[in-house]
């Protein structure tokens, strides 16, 4: 792992030399051109220059005090009009990198008087959160004990809250991070998406600084408990070339660098058994090499999450990008020396197509989960989420069709029926995901696999169950490379559907930043049938978006929307189905492959 652990600091001090010039002299953070700041990047940048003077002991990069700079930061996100509680949180973790002694940390000595005081009092201000805000609580307050500003230590109660948010949200065990409560009624709840691991890889760096290294060790193993749940779900989900979390928000570079942090982290923690070992170790040199081509400017030395080809949220800036990758790889370096031994490639056993049915959460009033299927003989490697998407309902990210980035792609920051059928009845507009009942997977005879739920009533695109529409049943059906969805629709009273759609994107990875392992369409592209339909619709004109910069994926450019729709009325009759069936054998190829056939 050294040779891994080099490579990370160079990358870290490249991209950190590309950046600190945008740090003004009042610690505010310029933006690049087209973007506008956010109010907690000043909180990124601190953390960021942390985490390199800990990997390192160095306080220059490019000849440049990092120590005045992380002054500058603190001094800009404590001072702020308006507290920003993450922003807060990075800022504090940044002073507590330069050792947990006020009297002998190098960053507290330059920070003004007013300051160090609005500083403590914004340390020891709590908000109660059951969302990945708890996280930052505790950043806080673990920052506060090991300075010395407090003698009380709350770290072991905030822990245990969070611990029982993650139990009382979810049987499964995973992280809801929009969760339904009796002051937030209105929601479906059920976001387990990204945001779980990144609060497992947050509250464990900031223990790792914690002053008190006893009650680290005794949160340790509660700690462990969960996020081992998202440990364990991590082989299945990283992909043959080395993609890892697909699905649901602020996926792109971020779902590369929390998972690689996550493995790391239970590495140095011993959390995963000797004989895995190799295994957690190949998933971390593929995550990384899916990220160090598809995001740095190998070039210039800097991480690109946005271009004409690709976009990302838009409450993700380059600026905060870059700053968390040179943290994450200064991490990285750091514990990739601990852990010890290699990185070289190995070769996994052969495997079996496997279906697999993750449980977030099951309850009287909606099951949620995630079907992961893959086939390694065709490269066909999908996932399936039943969730939640929470706050951010203006995009396609958490939909419940097979997420596989290359083949089955999606607009980013954007909603369209994409791979699912959207019925428009009145005022409503329905969509078959986000929850589900009697959620199964099974084996058929002839070693296909199944996997089906029921909505009892139809959910419309904004979340909200419609009681006494009607009902649908769902079941998507897996065969080495083929993959069928069956819909059957069925109405309580005669209603009129105002329109049907079913939205197949045919996208491309980037031209520059892609891996030659990386799956693509071949030449025949998804080999889509309508096996069988009642909705009476006709496969529109195919629409040109290549041009259109609001049609970017996460990773690439969708180029053309192929819509399977009915613009006119359609009458539909109580207790009658009403069917989709729509099978897909997509042409799954390698861009090597690719551009050898070109």
């Amino acid at each position: 792992m050294q040779n891994f652990a080099a490579q990370c600091l160079d990358m870290a001090r490249s991209i950190l030399g590309h950046n600190l010039e945008s740090i003004n002299a009042d610690g505010t953070i310029a933006p690049v051109p087209g973007e506008e700041s956010r109010a907690d990047e000043p909180g990124h940048a601190a953390l960021a220059l942390g985490e390199y003077y800990r990997a390192t002991g160095e306080t220059l990069v490019n000849r440049v005090d990092i120590v005045d700079l992380v002054a500058r930061c603190i001094n800009s996100q404590v001072n702020q009009d308006t507290e920003s509680e993450n922003g807060l949180a990075y800022s504090a973790l940044g002073l507590l990198a330069f050792g947990p002694s006020k009297e002998r940390n190098i960053v507290w000595e330059r920070l003004s008087t007013e300051t160090r005081v609005l500083l403590d009092k914004r340390l020891l201000h709590r908000s109660d959160y059951d969302t990945h805000y708890q996280a930052f609580n505790i950043a806080k307050a673990v920052t506060r004990f090991s300075l010395g500003l407090s003698k009380k230590d709350e770290i072991g109660s905030l822990i245990e809250r969070f611990i029982e948010r993650i139990k009382a949200n979810g049987s499964g065990l995973f992280c809801d991070d929009w969760p339904k409560t009796q002051e937030r009624t209105d929601v479906l709840g059920g976001t387990y998406d990204l945001y779980g691991i990144m609060q497992f890889v947050f509250i464990r760096s900031a223990l790792q600084l914690h002053a008190n290294i006893h009650l680290r060790e005794r949160k340790l193993p509660s700690l462990r408990t969960y996020a081992e749940k998202y440990l364990k779900l991590l082989p299945d989900i990283v992909r043959q070339d080395g993609l890892g979390w697909c699905y649901g928000r602020g996926i792109g570079s971020y779902g590369q660098m929390h998972s690689i942090s996550l493995i790391l982290q239970a590495m140095r923690d011993k959390w995963i058994p000797d004989d895995k070992l190799n295994q957690y170790k190949e998933l971390v040199r593929r995550l990384f090499q899916f990220f160090f081509v598809t995001y740095l400017d190998q070039e210039h030395g800097f991480l690109v999450i946005r271009d004409a080809e690709r976009d990302t949220i838009p409450h993700h800036t380059t600026r905060m990008a870059n700053f968390d990758a040179a943290r994450y790889l200064c991490q990285w370096a750091r514990l990739a020396k601990i852990v010890g031994g290699s990185l070289d490639a190995s070769t996994p056993p052969p495997q079996r197509a496997t279906c697999r049915y993750v449980l977030f959460d099951k309850s009287s009033r909606k099951d949620q989960g995630l079907c992961i299927y893959q086939d390694p003989a065709s490269g066909l490697h999908v996932q399936i989420p039943i969730v939640s998407a929470g706050r951010h309902k203006d995009n396609s990210d958490s939909l419940a069709f097979p997420h596989m980035p290359g083949i089955f792609d999606w607009p980013a920051n954007q909603y369209l029926p994409v791979f699912l059928p959207e019925l428009t009845i009145g005022e409503h507009t329905f969509i078959p995901s986000f929850y589900g009942k009697n959620i199964t997977t099974s084996l058929g005879l002839k070693n296909n696999f199944f996997f089906r739920y029921e909505q009892p009533e139809l959910i419309t695109r904004d979340e909200k169950i419609v009681p006494g529409i009607g009902s649908c049943k769902i079941e998507w059906e897996f065969n080495g490379g083929k993959i069928t969805g069956k819909f059957r629709f069925q109405f309580r009273q005669r209603l009129q559907l105002e329109k049907f759609r079913f939205i197949l994107p045919i996208a491309a990875p980037h031209h520059h930043y892609r891996l030659g392992s990386l799956f693509t369409l071949g030449a025949e592209s998804l080999r889509c049938a309508v096996d069988k339909e009642d909705f009476q619709a006709h496969w529109a004109d195919t629409e040109v978006v290549s041009e259109d910069p609001a049609h970017r994926t996460y990773y690439g450019k969708v180029h053309y929307y192929q819509t399977f729709l009915r613009d006119h009325p359609l009458t539909l009759k109580p207790n009658q189905p009403y069917n989709l069936e729509v099978s897909f054998q997509p042409h799954i190829v390698t861009v090597d492959e690719l551009v050898g056939v070109g």
